[in-house]
């Protein structure tokens, strides 16, 4: 086997625990750094998977001539200057989903990774969960065309806790993170242009600042629809759930996991190496690395999403 590529991780919290857990059944690939706050307390985290390195600022890794690529799992408001900052520095970076939070950062993003030709992958896990790839190789091989998805994105968020139970210190966004997710899969899956575009958001919290609230419909070049709807404030069941409607079938997937219209399993086990997203996500992101080409997520490919994104906030910053 060629030498293992060193990866830095960025961000000791839930998902950064998550990427750490992935990379941990991913041959060839070692994590030398951790970056994150003192007070994640990242010396027991590296201490826990035999890192050698802590640092509590990105500049210190990414000075490690050792350091081949990072991943980025910090606050959604530093996704994208992180990202620009690792490329600068020469490292490969995959970005943990949304890779910025405006429309002219994400664009800065891709047009820097074009110029350094560096592998720069966003965490759109969604392309990557065996229950969506099964559907996407569906679609491919002719078996089935989207009519409609319909989307439930739920979670209870009215204060700011992480996924861990801890304090967060920052904001989550439906529409900048929790939509994305849905906005990128559609355009993936339809394998068209998103050409309509709407959206109603409810009240704004008093104190987080964000409509906890979200409506959006979005339509392809296809004539395949999208119906999402998100909450902050839904008390369970949580989580997202994708409802693919079409020619030929209706199929319900719940992450990793697929049902027919009738909510019979399906089994997904064979799709791929793994069952866990994350950790194929990560594999395509170290593949890619090794075999010089674009990634599937590549920050190039997820940037319609972005900009489908900065037309829906435009239209709820004028109330349409």
């Amino acid at each position: 086997m060629s030498k293992p590529i060193k990866v830095a991780l960025v961000g000791a919290g839930a998902f950064g625990i998550k990427h750490l857990d992935a990379m941990a059944l991913i041959d060839g690939v070692e994590v030398v750094s951790l970056v994150s706050r003192a007070e994640d307390n990242p010396e027991a985290v590296a201490a826990r998977y035999g890192i050698a390195h802590v640092a509590y600022e990105l500049a210190e890794t990414l000075a490690l001539k050792e350091v081949d690529a990072v991943l980025l799992c910090t606050p959604t408001q530093l996704h994208a200057a992180q990202a620009m900052a690792c490329l600068r520095a020469g490292k490969h970076v995959m970005v943990e989903i949304p890779m910025a939070d405006n429309l002219a950062d994400a664009e800065a993003l891709v047009e820097l990774q074009k110029k350094t030709g560096l592998v720069a992958m966003c965490g759109h896990t969604r392309r990557f969960n065996p229950s969506h790839q099964w559907v996407h190789h569906k679609i491919t091989g002719g078996g089935f065309n989207i009519q409609q998805m319909d989307v439930q994105t739920y979670f209870f968020r009215r204060t700011n806790i992480n996924a861990l139970g801890q304090p967060r210190c920052w904001t989550d966004h439906l529409l900048w993170h929790h939509a994305a997710h849905t906005v990128d899969l559609f355009v993936y899956q339809s394998g068209g242009e998103i050409v309509a575009a709407n959206a109603l958001q409810g009240p704004i919290h008093p104190e987080l600042g964000i409509a906890m609230d979200l409506s959006i419909q979005l339509k392809a070049s296809t004539g395949a629809i999208c119906t999402l709807s998100l909450s902050f404030n839904n008390e369970g069941p949580l989580g997202t759930f994708f409802r693919y409607i079409g020619d030929t079938g209706t199929y319900i997937a719940r992450y990793d996991d697929l049902f027919d219209g009738k909510d019979q399993p399906i089994d997904v086990t064979k799709v791929d190496v793994s069952m866990n997203g994350i950790e194929l996500q990560d594999r395509e992101f170290f593949a890619a690395i090794r075999e010089g080409r674009e990634p599937n997520g590549s920050v190039a490919q997820v940037l319609p999403c972005y900009r489908t994104l900065h037309r829906l906030e435009q239209q709820l910053a004028k109330g349409l």
